[in-house]
C-alpha cells in the first residue's frame, strides 16, 4: 500500500491507497482541497471535521447535478439513436415526378431565324456607322 501526503484546507493528512491510484487521490485531494478554499474564504477557519464534511457536501451536490445532466443526455442521446434508426430503417421516398415544356421545332428554328436577322441588321448598322 502506498502513504501519500494530501493537503486540504491548508492542513495535511496521511493517506493510504493501493499502489498505482495515487494519481487518482492526489486528484480527488485537489477537487476536495478547492471546496474547503471555497469555504475558508467565505466562512473563514473552520473544524477540520466541519470543513472535511461541508466540502465533502459540496462535491457531492456538483456531482449529483453532473449526474443528473449525465442521465438527462445519455436518454437524448437515446432518442437520436431511435430516430436515426427509424430513419435509416424507412423506405425511400418515392421519386418526384416532374414535367419539363418542351419547346417545339417550330418556335426554335423561328428563335434562329430573328436571331439571323438582327445579326443582320447589326452589321448593316454597323457598316453605315462605319461608311
Amino acid at each position: 500500500m502506498a502513504e501519500v501526503t494530501i493537503e486540504i484546507g491548508g492542513r495535511a493528512f496521511e493517506v493510504s491507497c493501493q499502489d498505482g491510484e495515487e494519481h487518482f487521490l492526489k486528484s480527488a485531494a485537489v477537487l476536495l482541497d478547492n471546496e474547503a478554499s471555497v469555504l475558508n474564504d467565505q466562512i473563514g477557519r473552520l473544524p477540520e471535521a466541519r470543513m472535511l464534511l461541508m466540502s465533502g457536501l459540496m462535491l457531492a451536490d456538483k456531482t449529483a447535478g453532473l449526474s443528473d445532466e449525465l442521465q438527462s443526455a445519455q436518454a437524448q442521446i437515446e432518442e437520436m439513436r431511435a430516430r436515426l434508426e427509424t430513419l435509416e430503417n424507412a423506405p425511400a421516398p418515392e421519386p418526384e415526378r416532374m414535367e419539363v415544356a418542351v419547346i417545339p421545332d417550330s418556335v426554335q428554328d423561328s428563335f434562329a431565324e430573328i436571331a439571323a436577322r438582327a445579326e443582320a441588321l447589326a452589321h448593316q448598322a454597323e457598316e453605315k456607322l462605319a461608311g
